[in-house]
């Protein structure tokens, strides 16, 4: 099963360690492996006063144990006793195949019926598999409506198999489904409000089948950044050292790429107490200069240390409205015309806004403030936004989700 089994931790010796020179005097030079291949010759580095942080955010908080992951499980079942709101059979024939296959499995034949229910919906029931639990564990599943279902409020999801990537059962889901959506209709009007076509089950899969587990009791582990960053991987390095001259004598860690961190287990040790034992050190990550921006719903996310060049603005509303007025053209009396309806149309066109207004700052709170002097909604300072970073004047990365 390749794709659950985890990477091991153990790289060998190919890639000088700290417990390369964990022994050794500070100052010394080793000739290793580092970087992307190439070979370089390191000093030990002795973390500075400093590399111990009173407050920030705990190394564990922002670093993951290579191998140390989830695994996504997926199945295919059958949610009942909804209030008729389930999946047209006409309209879902996979439902009533699902439906015929289940009662078959239980003795009941309705082959020769026709079975028209409502309260009955297919389902895609998902969840993530999480690293080392066993047999017996319960976890959340997600339940997705896959037919033509209004709602899923109500009803329970029966026994569903979840398969891995491999194929192999490892849950299975049932339960009765929490849903947060709700849809009504009348006669001639219907309110929706959130999404009643899928819900959760709160511990709704049991553990059948255990992931094979990854080595962790070795010598050497590896610890990845969430966010990878040069700086924040050479704090998590001098923290987890300082922690570690003075708690073990000698330093453990050395960094490898602004993503991977190489530890060495000390002697007599388990693996479980010397993460827990660093997982706790606090460290200052640094965050890169970043504007997300969601056009879908207008949202703009600018980080602390975007930088906006002194650039003037000037956005303009345009707006263009066509009223179409029918009126009825009737012929004159004793004629042989016919009365018809025409239509006139009206086209009005209106402008907004044009005057110029300077935008820059090296901080975030200039920066909100001159976006704010302009006076735009969301949608106007996206697009003034992606403008600006197409002048070359914004000091960061524009993601557009």
């Amino acid at each position: 099963m390749t794709w659950l089994v985890a990477a091991s931790f153990a790289f060998g010796p190919q890639i000088a360690l700290a417990a390369d020179y964990a022994g050794a005097p500070v100052g010394a030079s080793y000739q290793g492996e580092a970087g992307i291949g190439a070979r370089e010759t390191f000093d030990t580095v002795r973390p500075g006063r400093d590399a111990l942080s009173t407050s920030g955010v705990r190394i564990k908080d922002v670093t993951t144990i290579k191998g140390v992951r989830d695994n996504q499980l997926v199945g295919y079942g059958l949610v009942i006793g909804l209030q008729a709101t389930g999946d047209s059979l006409r309209n879902s024939p996979f439902t009533e195949q699902s439906l015929q296959s289940m009662l078959d499995r239980m003795g009941v034949n309705v082959r020769t019926g026709n079975p028209r229910t409502k309260n009955v919906a297919a389902v895609v029931v998902t969840a993530d598999l999480p690293p080392f639990i066993g047999t017996g564990s319960r976890i959340d599943v997600s339940v997705s409506s896959l037919g033509d279902a209004s709602s899923l409020m109500g009803g329970t999801l029966i026994m569903t198999p979840l398969y891995g990537a491999d194929g192999e059962i490892y849950a299975v889901a049932q339960g009765s489904l929490a849903v947060t959506g709700f849809t009504s209709q009348g006669a001639s009007e219907s309110l929706t409000q959130g999404v009643p076509t899928s819900g959760r089950i709160a511990g709704g899969a049991i553990i059948e089948r255990e992931v094979v587990r990854a080595t962790v009791e070795t010598d050497q582990i590896t610890m990845e950044l969430r966010n990878p960053d040069y700086r924040t991987a050479i704090r998590v390095v001098d923290a987890i050292n300082a922690f570690a001259i003075q708690r073990y004598g000698r330093p453990v860690a050395r960094e490898n790429d602004l993503r991977t961190i190489l530890l060495t287990r000390p002697a007599r040790l388990s693996s479980t107490r010397f993460i827990a034992d660093i997982g706790d050190l606090p460290i200052k990550p640094e965050m890169n200069a970043r504007v997300v921006v969601d056009e879908r719903t207008g949202t703009v996310v600018i980080g602390n240390d975007v930088q906006i060049s002194t650039v003037a603005v000037t956005q303009g509303n345009l707006t263009v409205r066509i009223t179409e007025l029918p009126s009825v053209s009737q012929p004159a009396e004793f004629s042989d015309g016919q009365t018809v309806v025409t239509s006139q149309t009206q086209v009005v066109a209106q402008q907004e806004g044009g005057n110029f207004a300077y935008v820059g700052g090296t901080d975030l709170a200039t920066v909100v403030r001159g976006l704010n002097r302009l006076g735009l909604k969301p949608t106007g300072i996206i697009a003034i936004l992606g403008a600006i970073k197409t002048a070359g004047a914004l000091q960061a990365d524009l993601v557009v989700q």
